[in-house]
């Protein structure tokens, strides 16, 4: 294992867990998302390029990835930086940042927010999905790969010195692609040679994490250290869910604040409502589970921001815990999945 064992490493340098407080372990801070822009019917293709306006939020918020000023939230720096203000203000003490290559990840940013903030940030290392795969990513073999990722948490990231604290997001599609399954492969080396945190972004489809899991357990990955983000958006089952969390992966719950009609990446999926999570969350505590949940918003456009009326950084504690109590979780278990399951997850073995 690396020299970072027992370390949590942020773009400002290593840490130790105790140092990381309430954490966020999925949002964004800098991206951009125009890959996966969807074109309005043809009788709203006007807001497609019009400004976020008070008179089409409501629009925007339902149809967050057909407004293409939406979908730059590397806008929005000035805006996000106060956003961490009143995170750290709330409670909040860490973020990780799943920005990888291919949507624009900006290390430099980071670590500037986190010099303004006092918000421990961890910068994710590898690729999004393959729609945003180079020629020069494709035609890689998985030791090259594993190569790149390995240097971005141990060398740095962009050309620069600063450094990626976990592998992820790690963009998968359904049906998975031939590259996308290289870059897990390189993903589960990367991981047993540096003992570091995964997160994976699952394709759409009930089925995508177990498929997920087994190839990285093929390739020799601690499926104890990785997170399957979004089963808040793909598994509903729960006969199903219980069957996947025997796999032993964390269990990421990181749409909070999402609430949508129609989910414009998959119609064939109702979109839970926050109430609905917390259910899924006391589901899961009560099947014993409560050390293998994290939460996040995932917050990756400009509508869920304060500045466009937005639930912000800051929802899960100011107004999620909160619920969480009255629908009977304990302060024990919320402890576990802000502070404690965080810690965990993001120290080097």
């Amino acid at each position: 294992m690396s020299s970072l064992s027992g370390k949590v490493q942020t773009v400002l340098g290593p840490i130790h867990s105790d140092q990381l407080g309430h954490t966020l372990t999925h949002e964004h801070l800098s991206m951009t998302f125009e890959c996966c822009y969807c074109p309005p019917p043809a009788p709203q293709g006007a807001l497609s390029d019009a400004p976020i306006l008070m008179k089409n939020l409501f629009w925007v918020k339902q149809n967050p990835y057909s407004n293409k000023e939406n979908l730059l939230l590397n806008q929005e720096i000035d805006a996000i930086s106060e956003e961490l203000k009143l995170f750290k203000a709330a409670g909040g003490g860490s973020i990780v940042e799943n920005t990888t290559t291919g949507i624009s990840r900006d290390v430099k940013m980071l670590k500037k927010l986190a010099e303004e903030t006092g918000v421990n940030i961890i910068s994710g290392a590898g690729f999004y999905v393959d729609a945003t795969h180079s020629n020069s990513t494709r035609s890689m073999t998985v030791e090259q790969l594993t190569e790149v990722l390995v240097n971005e948490v141990l060398q740095g990231a962009d050309g620069t010195n600063i450094k990626c604290g976990i592998i992820g997001e790690i963009g998968c599609s359904w049906p998975l692609t031939e590259s996308e399954k290289k870059v897990l492969q390189a993903t589960a080396e990367a991981q047993s040679q540096l003992g570091c945190p995964v997160n994976i972004h699952p394709g759409r489809n009930s089925d995508a994490p177990f498929q997920i899991i087994q190839i990285l357990q093929e390739a020799g990955a601690d499926i104890s250290k990785t997170v399957m983000s979004h089963l808040d958006r793909t598994i509903f089952d729960e006969t199903k869910l219980l069957e996947f969390a025997k796999l032993g992966s964390y269990l990421e719950y990181d749409l909070f604040g999402t609430e949508m009609l129609n989910y414009q990446f998959n119609q064939a999926v109702d979109m839970p409502s926050d109430n609905d999570r917390i259910k899924m969350l006391r589901f899961l505590i009560n099947e014993g589970y409560e050390d293998r949940i994290v939460v996040s918003h995932d917050i990756h456009t400009k509508n869920r921001l304060l500045k466009y009326g937005g639930h912000g950084y800051s929802h899960i504690l100011n107004n999620i815990v909160p619920k969480m109590l009255i629908r009977g979780i304990s302060q024990q278990c919320i402890d576990k999945i802000l502070l404690e399951n965080p810690k965990k997850w993001l120290t080097f073995k």
